[in-house]
């Protein structure tokens, strides 16, 4: 996840330009963008799609993807990411996510989801956790 421009959590994403020939490239120039040139590693595809969500803005629907990265992926993701075209101005820095709850039952991710997340970001973390990721 990252820490936006207006304080709220959220994923790296965008609007889909005329350039763009799908959805998916719209996403990969995005993830460019926001996440450096370590995203150019690996390719967000048609079945890395989750769910879509319909916004209470006009004409704007957001469709949530999932991808697996290996470690060394990620960890050329979050070296990089300083560098990328967007950060400081739209993204601020990226967050790890707590994947675990501590012994108080309270720490953890259960703190964590007490954040300000940006639109349907919040189910959107939750909902690969429900169930099995592709590989």
């Amino acid at each position: 996840m990252q820490m936006r421009f207006d304080g709220r959590l959220g994923f790296p994403g965008g609007f889909v330009d005329t350039q763009d020939r799908s959805l998916e490239d719209g996403l990969n120039r995005e993830l460019r963008e926001e996440l450096g040139e370590a995203a150019a590693a690996f390719r967000v595809e048609r079945t890395d799609y989750r769910s879509s969500h319909v916004g209470s803005g006009p004409r704007v629907v957001a469709h949530f993807y999932a991808k697996r990265l290996t470690l060394e992926q990620l960890l050329a993701v979050e070296a990089g990411a300083t560098r990328a075209k967007d950060h400081g101005l739209e993204v601020l820095g990226l967050v790890r996510v707590p994947l675990y709850t501590l012994r108080d039952g309270v720490g953890g991710l259960p703190t964590f989801l007490e954040n300000s997340f940006i639109g349907s970001a919040r189910d959107q973390l939750l909902e690969p956790l429900h169930g099995p990721m592709k590989t």
